[in-house]
């Protein structure tokens, strides 16, 4: 009886660089704030020429990632949208780790989930927030552990990663 191994699935697997999670939160951003997403507004959003911009974008739609309409307004295909709640839940927990964990300042906290968060895998993702979520529970918070975003309230990550929203950390209540 073999074994079946399962592929870990890597930034480095899939090629999705730091700058393209940029540009693909942008995308998500602008859909969210105004309803839709021109090079222009990318190019604005970001700093950057429409011609940088478009050049990363045309990487993105190759990859499936990025939709563009007959009326050039973009959006995230269902992959896209899909990689950006990961990405940013990955972001969310590493922020709330480093800031209310290991106690980094928040301006660290946030430039190092920022380099950090499409790096994660999956599998690490749903296991940092259940590690998260018992770690900050009642019994824990007795011991040593509290941090201002309370996790207790997701059953599941799948439910904290589906309400991740524009590019920042969801606040505490």
């Amino acid at each position: 009886m073999s074994e079946k191994k399962t592929a870990i699935q890597h930034t480095h697997d899939n090629d999705l660089t730091h700058s393209m999670v940029h540009y693909l939160l942008a995308i998500h951003k602008l859909k969210e704030t105004k309803g839709y997403a021109r090079v222009t507004d990318i190019a604005h959003e970001m700093g950057l020429t429409k011609g940088s911009v478009s050049t990363a974008l045309t990487n993105l739609k190759k990859r499936d990632l990025v939709l563009e309409d007959e009326s050039k307004f973009l959006s995230l295909s269902s992959t896209g949208h899909e990689a950006v709640h990961g990405i940013l839940s990955s972001r969310t927990l590493l922020y709330y780790f480093l800031k209310d964990i290991i106690g980094v300042n928040e301006e660290v906290a946030h430039k190092d989930s920022c380099l950090m968060e499409h790096l994660m895998s999956t599998e690490t993702r749903e296991k940092f927030f259940n590690f998260m979520k018992s770690l900050t529970n009642d019994e824990f918070k007795k011991n040593t552990f509290t941090t201002s975003f309370d996790f207790s309230q997701f059953d599941h990550q799948h439910d904290f990663e589906e309400i991740q929203k524009g590019d920042t950390y969801l606040k505490s209540e």
